[in-house]
């Protein structure tokens, strides 16, 4: 009785560091990914940015614009 209980724990323990290297795999894999996806995050930002300093200066344009046709009337 205590060899199979014994026999029974040495496949427990085995199934277990089994467990443990796959979860090791996957943290591995997850901690990958998670650090690629902050690169592209920080990329997506640093776009997002630049995007809406070109929208402002387009739209200080448009608004300089409206606002030299508002100003007098114009002399065909």
């Amino acid at each position: 009785m205590l060899e199979a209980s014994l026999s029974q724990l040495e496949q427990l323990v085995s199934e277990l560091v089994q467990q443990n290297q796959e979860l090791l795999g996957t943290n591995k894999t997850l901690s990958a990914e998670l650090a690629q996806a902050k690169d592209e995050n920080e990329s997506l930002q640093l776009s997002l940015m630049e995007q809406e300093e070109k929208q402002g200066a387009t739209a200080a344009r448009i608004q300089a614009l409206v606002e030299r046709v508002s100003a007098g009337p114009v002399n065909a």
